[in-house]
């Protein structure tokens, strides 16, 4: 395992409560002899989970542990299966390093794609560092806690044609139909998200990536659910087709502020969870 001093673009944020977030699509760094082979540095992070690390800021407080990568995730997509299959057979998706955004405009200039070896080393350099850090953590959290619920933060534009029809639900609890936690922690959350202005659904169009598939073993006490956020829920989000005057929105904690408030909500009712176990 790598340590995370070792590697810059990780961090790793520990806590002491049964609580891991996990980061995997905040980041925008891209190195300057992969960036120069795109067709587009705009296009290149126009699919980034746009202020994430920003809206929940306030789990340090909590005391819940973090581990996030600031590489962008056209370099290595860290939800994805390192094996390259598909989590969604048979439904537009983008693969372990992306060729295409979300909309399937083409990342790479004509001939520049990453070919198998590239990619390999890619999984090596950055998708492996980041999944032993996430590793290393439940560990030292199981070692301390019955039961632990890992939580994965995610965001996507609200309408995604390619990928869902109309306009997504504000929370998407995804809990890979079930099998990566415990039905009382899902109730708690649909408890939690239900009242109020912001729509919810669980196992949708996004059930869960990689990261909730593989943690989440709840014969094992490893809780795991993902959380998609519709972005127009905490971002001004652009009534007009997004490009590179109006995208991304600029972070605004005051417009943010009501979710980030159901989020708080949401990350104490998997604490709450977590001491139920202590009973």
């Amino acid at each position: 395992m790598i340590a995370a001093a070792q590697v810059p673009w990780l961090t790793v944020r520990q806590g002491a409560v049964p609580l891991l977030l996990c980061m995997p699509h905040t980041g925008t760094e891209i190195p300057p002899e992969i960036e120069e082979r795109l067709v587009s540095p705009w296009l290149a992070r126009k699919d980034t989970d746009w202020w994430i690390e920003r809206l929940y800021e306030f789990a340090v407080e909590l005391g819940a542990s973090v581990v996030r990568t600031s590489v962008s995730r056209t370099v290595i997509d860290c939800n994805r299966d390192p094996s390259g299959a598909s989590l969604y057979p048979g439904q537009a998706t983008t693969g372990l390093c992306p060729t295409t955004t979300f909309d399937g405009e083409m990342l790479y200039r004509a001939g520049a794609a990453p070919q198998e070896p590239e990619i390999a080393a890619r999984r090596a350099e950055y998708f492996e560092p980041y999944h032993g850090a996430i590793a290393g953590e439940i560990a030292r959290l199981r070692a301390l806690h019955p039961l632990i619920v890992l939580y994965d933060c995610h965001s996507i534009r609200s309408a995604v044609p390619r990928l869902f029809t109309g306009t997504l639900p504000h929370f998407n609890i995804g809990t890979f139909a079930g099998a990566s936690c415990a039905p009382e922690l899902t109730s708690r959350l649909e408890r939690v998200c239900d009242p109020g202005p912001f729509s919810r659904v669980t196992n949708g169009r996004f059930q869960g990536g990689y990261t909730t598939r593989h943690y989440g073993r709840p014969q094992e006490a490893v809780h795991a659910v993902q959380m998609e956020l519709a972005c127009r829920g905490y971002l001004r989000e652009p009534k007009a087709e997004v490009d590179v005057s109006n995208w991304p929105s600029p972070w605004d904690a005051a417009f943010a502020a009501p979710m980030r408030a159901k989020l708080q909500q949401v990350l104490s009712a998997c604490l709450a969870f977590a001491a139920a176990a202590r009973a």
